[in-house]
């Protein structure tokens, strides 16, 4: 199956890269000139456009089964309904939209075309995450009572996208897929100290129907770099330190007398891979099957009806 790409900027380029080493780059779509050259000189061998219509109008295009959006978030809807109009199979980059109606727009799309509809959550495609959802889903941890997760360093900041839609979009879309639902109330609070009305560090609640409790501390004036997630359930806690790529079970409690129990550490999982390779794998192969994709447009749509209450 061949795969194109919509955008070979910063992130978009990544994309065309992977997908050429897997021998699955059909055409790459780019509006800048200069990124033109750039993608002619790097892979010859490959179709470049200068615009969607231009591709779309192309007699070979129907040997590209899917495409990856990766262009600004606000193009994002018009051009993932048109390809689905024009039958293929779409992968949108993170975050899916800037509003809802968006979203559903683009959802509402690949159910009327039949067609696969993925969105780019990344970090669901870590090889550490898929193992904690599994664990999960099988009981091991017991009753899940709270996720907490943090991604903090000092970063880029940015003058109008705040750290939550900067950060958060992956770790909204983790927590998410972790639970199986989404939340049935979120508040976020967040201090703008740089830029006025753009929060720097925001920390997010959220409650599922479930019972299930989840918070989200984003922020890029930190002193250090945070990325670790912490679940505690009814038989221990659960600690993905994502910096080492490690998931540790840690057999600490308290029973029913309130007396503190500490029965010891495993570590569960360890090991890393290429989550952009794997996701794209996921992506081709739910392309063939027809089965639902793990970032699929619902996961899409509740990260940014999140996104959208809180902010």
């Amino acid at each position: 199956m061949k795969i194109g790409v919509i955008g070979s900027g910063a992130w978009g380029k990544n994309h065309v890269k992977t997908l050429h080493e897997m021998g699955a780059l059909g055409a790459v779509v780019e509006m800048s000139p200069e990124l033109r050259e750039n993608v002619t000189a790097e892979y010859p061998d490959i179709p470049v456009f200068a615009s969607l219509d231009e591709f779309l109008a192309d007699g070979k295009q129907g040997e590209v089964e899917g495409i990856v959006v990766a262009t600004p978030a606000h193009t994002h809807a018009a051009i993932a309904v048109q390809l689905f109009e024009a039958g293929k199979h779409v992968l949108v980059e993170k975050p899916m939209t800037l509003d809802s109606s968006d979203a559903e727009q683009i959802v509402a799309a690949s159910e009327k075309a039949g067609r696969t509809l993925m969105v780019g959550h990344l970090l669901l495609f870590q090889p550490a995450i898929q193992f904690i959802k599994t664990y999960l889903d099988d009981g091991k941890l017991g009753q899940i009572f709270t996720l907490s997760q943090r991604r903090s360093k000092l970063g880029r900041a940015r003058k109008v996208e705040t750290v939550l839609w900067s950060f958060g979009v992956h770790d909204v879309a983790v927590l998410l897929y972790l639970v199986g639902e989404a939340p049935v109330e979120a508040k976020a609070f967040g201090h703008a100290a740089i830029t006025d009305n753009v929060e720097d560090d925001v920390h997010l609640h959220m409650r599922f129907e479930n019972g299930v409790l989840a918070n989200l501390h984003n922020s890029w004036l930190w002193p250090r770099m945070e990325r670790e997630l912490i679940i505690t359930g009814e038989k221990g806690i659960v600690v993905y330190d994502e910096l080492n790529q490690r998931v540790i079970l840690h057999r600490k409690g308290i029973d029913e007398d309130l007396q503190n129990v500490d029965e010891g550490e495993e570590i569960l999982f360890e090991g890393a891979d290429q989550p952009l390779k794997l996701e794209l794998e996921h992506f081709i192969a739910r392309c063939a099957d027809g089965e639902t994709p793990a970032a699929d447009g619902k996961n899409g749509l509740d990260v940014v009806r999140v996104l959208e209450q809180v902010s």
